[in-house]
This record gives C-alpha cells, sequence and structure tokens, in this order.
C-alpha cells in the first residue's frame, strides 16, 4: 500500500470515532548535524531547535530525583526537524494530522534519543498559558502497533510536560529512510487571538552504515494507555472522588470499559526485556504505575515487597511539580527509568498501567494515563518475581521557562458574589469569547439569576468559526477572579458542574452546542470559567426572588 493510502487507512480507523478537523499548515525542514541539545537541567538561553533549558539554581526536585542527560555516544548525530509553520486560529483546541510527508532522515540507521518542543518562527518558545501542544504522536505508517494492532506503530510521544526520549546505551529504534511517518497532534490555542508554530523534534541519530550502529540492540515501542486503541482517550476526575484524596483509573472507575476487555492491559506477545518507561499526565496527576501479571507466578524474599499475588510491579513514573501551587499545571516533569533498568517479561504475561490523579484541590476533566516502553527481544533481563525491580526513576528536564507564569494572583474580573442581582434568565449565549449574560470582564454591573430548580441554557455561538471553537462552562470557586496563568483558574468549586466542549466536530468536543445547568443547584451564586479558554469568566445566581425570565438580559455597564 502507498503511503497515500495508508493515511488514508489510518484516517478511517480514527474518524469512525471523532471528525478530524484539516489545518492548514506547511512544512519546513533543517537536517543539520551538530552539538546535542542543550543539557536539561542546566540554566541557558532557548535556540530555535533545542530542547528547552531550566530557570532556577537546580535544586534538587522535592521527589528526590535526579536530573538524567544522553549518554555519551560515539557516531552520533543531532539532527533537527520541523513541522510548520501553522497557522493557529483564535481559541483553537483540535485533533489533526500532518499532511504530506513528515521530515526525517535521509539514510537508513537508529533513533537513540528525541526531543521535542514548540518555537515560533522567532525560535521563542510560546508560554504555555497561550499555546501550547497538548500533544504529538509519532507513527510509522509501515509498521503495527503491538498493542492495538489496528492502528500504525505509535513510536514517539509528546504532552505539554515534553519528556525527552532516551534509549540506553547500545540500544536504538530501527529506522528506514522509507518508512513514512505521520503525526497526530493537538494544538491549543487559549487565546482568541490567531498565531504561528512549528513543531520541531530534535533526534539523536546512528547512521546504518557509521561503525556506532555495529552491534546495536533493536529496540521496539510498546504503548500502555489505560484507554487505548481510543483515538482521544481521556477520562474525568472529579473532585473529592476516589479514596484517601486519591483516584486511581481504571481501578476506581464504575464499569470503566463497559463490561468489555480492559484497554489498560496487553498480553505480551513475545519473550522481551524491557529497557525503559515513562509516564503522562495531566495536570492533577501524581503517578502512572506499570505492573506485570504471570499466572501461577509466586515472590521470592527479594522481590516480595513488589509482589502482590502473581502481579509485580515494575515502575511508578511520578510527576515533579515544580509549580509553586502544586499539582495543579503544566509546570512539571516525569519521571522515567534508570539507564540500567532491565525487566524480563514472558509471552503470555499481561502488563498493565494506571493513573492516580490528586482529588482533594480540583476536579480534572479529559485527563489521561499513558506508559511508553521501549523493548528488546529476550531473556537477560530481571525477573520481577525474583527481584525487586520498582527503583525510583529520573527526570529528562526542570523547570521549563515557558511555565513562568503562575496565575492567581490579582486579576481584573468583576467580583460577582458582591454585586446585585440582575434581570431573570434562562439562556446565556457564548459569543466573541464571552458569556452574555454573566461575563465576569467588566461587561455587566449584575449576576443573571435563575429560580431553583429553574432551567438556564447555554449556547455556543462561536462554534462555527475558524476550525471550530470549543468553550465549557466548568465550575470554579468564587470568586474566581485571580489572574489567568498555568496554575488558574481551577476546577475547584464545592459544587462542581462541567459542560464539556460545546461542538460538534467528533472530539474532543461533547457533540453538542448548548448544556444547561443542573436543577438541583442550592441557593447562591456560581462562578465559573472555559477550560479551553480560561481567561473566560462568567457567574449566575440562583436566587428565591428571581422573577419570571424576560426577554431582557443583565445591564451592561457601558
Amino acid at each position: 500500500m502507498s503511503p497515500g493510502g495508508k493515511r488514508a487507512s489510518l484516517a478511517l480507523v480514527l474518524a469512525a470515532a471523532a471528525m478530524l478537523v484539516a489545518s492548514c499548515s506547511s512544512k519546513a525542514t533543517t537536517e543539520q548535524t551538530g552539538a546535542p541539545p542543550a543539557a536539561p537541567g542546566a540554566s541557558g538561553t532557548q535556540l530555535a531547535g533545542q530542547v528547552h533549558t531550566t530557570t532556577g539554581n537546580g535544586a534538587p526536585p522535592a521527589i528526590g530525583a535526579s536530573i538524567m542527560t544522553a549518554p555519551a555516544r560515539a557516531g552520533v548525530q543531532h539532527l533537527t526537524y520541523k513541522f510548520g509553520p501553522m497557522r493557529i486560529a483564535p481559541g483553537q483546541n483540535n485533533i489533526t494530522f500532518s499532511e504530506g510527508d513528515v521530515d526525517k532522515p535521509k539514510v537508513d540507521g537508529y533513533i537513540v534519543g528525541i526531543y521535542p518542543n514548540l518555537v515560533r518562527k522567532d525560535g521563542t518558545v510560546p508560554p504555555v498559558d497561550v499555546i501550547h501542544l497538548h500533544h504529538g504522536v509519532w507513527l510509522n505508517l509501515d509498521a503495527k502497533d503491538p498493542t492495538s494492532p489496528k492502528l500504525p506503530e505509535r513510536f514517539f510521544a509528546s504532552g505539554e510536560e515534553k519528556t525527552i526520549t532516551y534509549l540506553p546505551d547500545g540500544y536504538g529504534y530501527p529506522y528506514k529512510a522509507s518508512d513514512p511517518w505521520l503525526i497526530n497532534y493537538m494544538l491549543h490555542n487559549l487565546l482568541a487571538t490567531p498565531d504561528e508554530v512549528s513543531i520541531v523534534y530534535d533526534l539523536d541519530f546512528i547512521p546504518a552504515d557509521s561503525p556506532a550502529a555495529q552491534g546495536m540492540k533493536a529496540a521496539r515501542p510498546i504503548w500502555m494507555d489505560v484507554q487505548n486503541g481510543s483515538t482521544y482517550p481521556v477520562f474525568d476526575v472529579i473532585k473529592g472522588s476516589g479514596r484517601n484524596g486519591l483516584y486511581t483509573y481504571p481501578d476506581d472507575a464504575t464499569d470503566p470499559y463497559q463490561g468489555k476487555k480492559a484497554l489498560n492491559e496487553w498480553t505480551v506477545d513475545r519473550d522481551t526485556v524491557l529497557i525503559g518507561t515513562g509516564g503522562h499526565l495531566h495536570p492533577g496527576g501524581l503517578h502512572t504505575d506499570l505492573y506485570v501479571q504471570r499466572a501461577g507466578a509466586t515472590a521470592s524474599p527479594d522481590a516480595a515487597k513488589s509482589v502482590q499475588g502473581d502481579k509485580a510491579h515494575l515502575f511508578r513514573s511520578e510527576a515533579q511539580y515544580y509549580e509553586p501551587a502544586g499539582a495543579v499545571s503544566w509546570d512539571v516533569a516525569m519521571t522515567v527509568t534508570q539507564p540500567d533498568w532491565r525487566v524480563a517479561v514472558k509471552a503470555g504475561d499481561v502488563l498493565s498501567t494506571t493513573a492516580t490523579y490528586d482529588t482533594n484541590r480540583a476536579s480534572w476533566y479529559e485527563s489521561m494515563g499513558i506508559m511508553v516502553m521501549w523493548g528488546t527481544d529476550g531473556t537477560a533481563g530481571t525477573d520481577p518475581f525474583q527481584k525487586a525491580v520498582d527503583s525510583q526513576g529520573a527526570l529528562t528536564h526542570g523547570h521549563l521557562a515557558e511555565n513562568d507564569n503562575h496565575g492567581g494572583g490579582p486579576g481584573k474580573f468583576a467580583d460577582m458574589p458582591k454585586l446585585p442581582n440582575g434581570p431573570a434568565t434562562d439562556l446565556v449565549n457564548i459569543a466573541d469569547f464571552t458569556y452574555g449574560p454573566g461575563d465576569m470582564s467588566g461587561l455587566y454591573n449584575d449576576v443573571p439569576v435563575v429560580q431553583p430548580g429553574g432551567a438556564l441554557k447555554f449556547v455556543n455561538k462561536d462554534a462555527p468559526l475558524e476550525n471550530g471553537i470549543w468553550h465549557t462552562i466548568t465550575a470554579c470557586k468564587a470568586p474566581c477572579t485571580g489572574d489567568t496563568g498555568v496554575a488558574y483558574p481551577l476546577a475547584d468549586a464545592d459544587i462542581q458542574f462541567d459542560s464539556g466542549q460545546l461542538g460538534k466536530a467528533g472530539v474532543p468536543t461533547a457533540g453538542r452546542l448548548d448544556w444547561s445547568i443542573p436543577t438541583d443547584l442550592p441557593l447562591g451564586t456560581y462562578t465559573y470559567f472555559c477550560r479551553v479558554h480560561p481567561s473566560m469568566r462568567g457567574a449566575f445566581r440562583v436566587a428565591t426572588d428571581a422573577p419570571a425570565p424576560t426577554p431582557a438580559t443583565s445591564t451592561p455597564t457601558g
């Protein structure tokens, strides 16, 4: 099948669950051999095509993990590639695919390191609270994915935490110049203004004809996901859910797979030595965990602490939050396994993964839990039932400067709980990135009111614009007036509600343009924000003295 045919086939597989919104994009490439990207964890200046350097004094992370760097290897070329530039529409939050060929090395060889980034035309990295790469997944259309064979091979992914992939010395991902690549990506513009960015990915590469390639062991990617194979593999974590302030998916979910096969499990297809893994979470996430179950296995004394029954714990990928407010933002790095981690699993073993989130602080909608492993054929690893292998991992970078705007300071929003009642209403239109009536930006000097048990519907009028503009109505703790940043606002109200992303374009939208408030809300003023565009804030009030709704709306201030 031709590369174009494979792309069409992939689109058919994924479009069954989602309408893919085409982006107006073009691509440009630089392939250059040079010094490796700047060492993560060291202060410095960000340059186009380089991995981010950190700010601060390099103090040890709170979880006690060190920051690793790429192993020293002979014969490594450091190549920079760019997909873009891409025009990003106001408020864009679409899932789409790369168009045409994705640039990559021109000769066969081995990929031993991958460094993701997002840059503007001038080479600067946009702030995460302005625009970010929600996710990017690199796929090899010439290979099947081992854990989800209906998909092409997923060999690398990047989220806002920007974990770097380092394969251990002596191992590499076999690459053919003829392999057709595809990028499935989701760029999120949090503002109402357009932007232009490129996805940059640096590769550490060893050509096949290099003496350094001799004796290289082939490594294959093994993708684990709590919703593996889903077009948009997400789940909601609600404030107060779970046990003791923690919610683990799928363990604490009610029938997460609707009685069907557990998507967080994979039966090992052949004897394999796992050589590395790391996790991906969203804000609020604390750790992902990897397990292996082996029928009839029992633990030796050296493995007993990490084994329950016939199930052994292999690794916990921990979230190191540099965020001053705690586990609430993308100012985070995930731990990955140490370079000498080698775990032998057998054909027929069942691997599984879980994701754990904090639920004391807020709700976390559209959350993820992913672990990408790397393995090589063979048996020359540690048997996890004979010796514990779940040692602490290491980080691949420190605090990133694009997360410097934390938010939560004094904002320029109206303190709606202090404003008087406005007219009763049963309709709020969302248009031009505002809620009307009830917007907190200063447009109104009163609060729209609804009677207890009354109906109040929100309608997204922005949905048909540009590539589609999706909005949410998500409860935040009053007054919800803090300045917008990576850590504010949060879905932290004591009474929770969320509309989903109002739109009709497949994932990530809710499949509808309107949403109505719960009819059992107690008396009080309710503040909310848009999770997609968090500088949008609004409020309504449930009050007994509300008159019947009329065509009139709250009184604008000017």
